[in-house]
């Protein structure tokens, strides 16, 4: 098909719920992706934070033609062994617990949102906070902090408090008999990779021991590396009480997961929870690969390296180009703030062939694959910078 006909398909047959760039992508390797006239562009914002290891890592395309020709899908009623493997090296990597299985992280939040909801025995109240976001449900747009994803579904369901960030205080006055927990994104994304202090996140997790709160930690995008660790936690000192995990794990196929530590682990009993294709072989195959390239390419020790580079070279346009008020952000999780929306940036660089998001308008968001290249840094630079010129 050529790219007007599947304009055309789309216009005609799908929801117009995304705002679409008029790209079609037939086929991607590592931090490059070619549209269907064969352009190559360099993707420096690969799926949301999905693409940690780059498009079509050659682990994860064995480990998924492997597992198709042997058990497609089974049914959680059933025990399969790649499950119980995943299962396994992720408690290992994170903390003592238990792990359910889904689909995407806003499913992933859901699970922990119904989770607090037993635990508490009749409280039943979250606290998050603004500029957040958890999902696109109803129980996760409401827990989100942003009004913009909440207007026109309302009445939205009861239960959820929202503070501002990085400000204990707030959340000291929140708490009520009815809290249960709170729910928190260490960096929030979609907000303006804005990062939480440590100060902030020790008070947070002190004041849940305190008060017999759950710490929920949304790692859905932070997770599996993107900050230069397995996972943000562990920049902070604390470990949560649940933790929610999605995108990066399936290395380009849809994965959820909630981790419970072992003292809350069997608050969900048989029949309480549940997700169909959570979990199945193929997925759970993709994400061992996932975790295996990780480990055998050093891409965590690789990625500490590049986010040094990388900052310095954004703190060094900042110093040149007075229109970047702040460069923000932790490994290879950045962002550049703007004093003007950043559309027009975006634009320019995508005509130049490079993939970048502006988020809460006039944040200009960087997360390349993790095992990005100090000469592909170095190109993304320079086509920003003459974005900025």
């Amino acid at each position: 098909m050529k790219a007007q006909e599947v304009f055309d398909v789309y216009k005609e047959n799908i929801l117009p719920t995304y705002t679409k760039t008029p790209l079609v992508f037939v086929k991607g390797k590592g931090s490059r992706i070619w549209d269907v006239h064969n352009k190559e562009y360099l993707d420096f914002f690969p799926g949301w934070g999905v693409g940690n290891l780059g498009h079509c890592h050659p682990k994860v395309m064995q480990a998924v033609r492997d597992q198709v020709s042997k058990l497609i899908f089974i049914p959680n009623n059933y025990y399969h062994i790649p499950q119980a493997k995943l299962a396994k090296e992720i408690v290992e990597l994170s903390f003592p617990g238990k792990v359910f299985f889904c689909n995407s992280g806003a499913e992933a939040n859901e699970g922990a949102i119904k989770l607090s909801r037993k635990f508490g025995k009749g409280r039943y109240e979250i606290i998050t906070f603004e500029n957040s976001f958890h999902g696109r449900t109803l129980a996760t747009i409401t827990a989100t902090g942003q009004k913009k994803y909440q207007q026109g579904f309302e009445p939205l369901p009861e239960g959820f408090k929202t503070v501002k960030f990085n400000d204990l205080n707030a959340v000291k006055q929140a708490i009520t008999e009815k809290t249960v927990a709170i729910m928190l994104e260490l960096i929030q994304g979609e907000g303006g990779v804005n990062v939480a202090s440590k100060e902030f996140v020790l008070g947070v997790r002190k004041l849940c021991d305190e008060k017999n709160l759950l710490l929920i930690v949304d790692e859905v995008q932070t997770g599996i590396g993107r900050t230069g660790k397995m996972f943000c936690f562990e920049h902070y000192g604390v470990t949560p009480d649940i933790m929610t995990l999605a995108k990066a794990l399936g290395g380009g196929l849809p994965i959820g997961m909630m981790v419970v530590k072992k003292e809350i682990s069997d608050t969900l009993g048989p029949g309480t929870h549940a997700s169909t294709f959570g979990g199945g072989p193929v997925i759970v195959r993709a994400a061992l690969a996932v975790l295996q390239a990780m480990n055998k390419e050093k891409i965590l020790p690789a990625a500490k390296k590049m986010s040094g580079y990388l900052f310095g070279k954004l703190n060094a346009l900042k110093e040149k180009y007075p229109v970047i008020k702040e460069v923000r952000g932790i490994g290879l999780m950045a962002g550049v703030e703007l004093n003007m929306p950043g559309k027009a940036i975006v634009e320019k660089c995508l005509e130049k062939g490079l993939l970048i998001n502006c988020t809460h308008d006039t944040v200009l968001r960087l997360m390349p694959a993790l095992n990005v290249t100090q000469k592909e840094v170095d190109k993304a630079l320079n086509i920003i910078e003459g974005a900025l010129q």
